[in-house]
């Protein structure tokens, strides 16, 4: 079924409408690379409902309006038809209003967010026809962002530890110690995830590897845990080092910030960089020095580690 096709369809599903929350997401968390993923309250809003006319009408407000494609084209829209096609789902009429506040290709997951709300808003207008488990939520999803490691933390909400079996994405939720405090630093420059992956290399040193298999441990430890060994357990040398010339500013906050005690790694492909502090006291410190050191503006989000994830409610009468 071709996108035109899907659109197109009617359906019996008129007068249906629901709301969509979607958690921002840092993925990676310095040595977790493409595994470990840590949810953020810091929220898109999604408003889905069908309308009886063919089509799908969008409305963005906030971060991307003017910008993102308001047409079938549209990220959350794709969603919607791919959910709705998996299930052999004619689509109906919609209308979509997307609230959005995580910033675009800046490394807190927007795009994730964007699949996830899609689905969601899928998952919601089906009820009652289509059940949609977990494991298909994460698969749907998987499908469409290539990588489980954003889109697992958007899902179920908490730290994310998220693998590829034979079966498809898998994914083990933990809860974060009350008191690890994110900080998000956001510049006002974008980052292409594409071309971050490509400054990967193929292959890696095996230290390297065993380097960050034992920082990786150590993570999880530290963050359900044991938040005074942070900083040592963001420690990475799979790929922040090889990242760090198409953003140099990124690279030259995080060792400053390392060089004075916190725990700071690229937030996903960057260039936003994540603060895991210990104490919301630490946060305050380390955004006065990247204010007074920093060679560009950066806001300083601090955030709490969201625990519940994406959400759907029906809110048709």
């Amino acid at each position: 079924m071709t996108i035109a096709e899907a659109v197109s369809g009617r359906s019996a599903l008129a007068g249906r409408s629901v709301t969509v929350q979607v958690p921002a997401t840092t993925a990676n968390l310095g040595p977790g690379f493409d595994t470990l993923g840590l949810a953020l309250a810091h929220y898109d809003h999604l408003d889905v409902s069908v309308r009886d006319e063919p089509g799908v009408f969008v409305e963005v407000q906030g971060v991307g309006a003017g910008e993102v494609p308001t047409d079938e084209t549209n990220l959350v829209v794709r969603a919607i038809i791919h959910t709705f096609a998996a299930y052999g789902q004619e689509l109906p009429g919609l209308n979509l209003v997307a609230h959005n506040v995580i910033p675009h290709g800046r490394g807190m997951g927007s795009s994730g967010a964007a699949i996830v709300s899609g689905i969601m808003a899928a998952k919601g207008l089906l009820e009652g026809i289509v059940d949609i488990d977990a494991e298909a939520l994460l698969a749907l999803a998987t499908e469409m962002e290539g990588h489980p490691d954003n889109v697992a933390p958007a899902l179920f909400g908490g730290l994310t530890i998220a693998w590829m079996a034979p079966e498809g994405p898998r994914h083990k939720k933990l809860m974060v110690h009350r008191g690890v405090k994110p900080l998000v630093f956001v510049p006002e420059h974008a980052m292409s995830t594409a071309l971050a992956r490509s400054l990967q290399p193929e292959t890696v040193p095996h230290e390297d590897a065993v380097f960050n298999v034992s920082r990786s441990a150590l993570l999880i430890a530290a963050l359900i845990q044991s938040p005074e060994l942070l900083l040592a357990a963001t420690e990475d040398k799979l790929h922040q080092s090889y990242r760090a010339a198409a953003m140099p500013e990124t690279s030259r906050l995080i060792t400053l910030l390392r060089d004075h005690g916190f725990a700071a790694v690229v937030s996903g492909a960057g260039p936003s960089i994540l603060v895991l502090a210990s104490d919301p006291g630490q946060r305050l410190v380390a955004a006065d020095l990247v204010a007074a050191e920093s060679e560009t503006p950066w806001q300083a989000l601090m955030l709490a580690v969201d625990s519940l994830g994406a959400t759907v409610t029906r809110t048709d009468a």
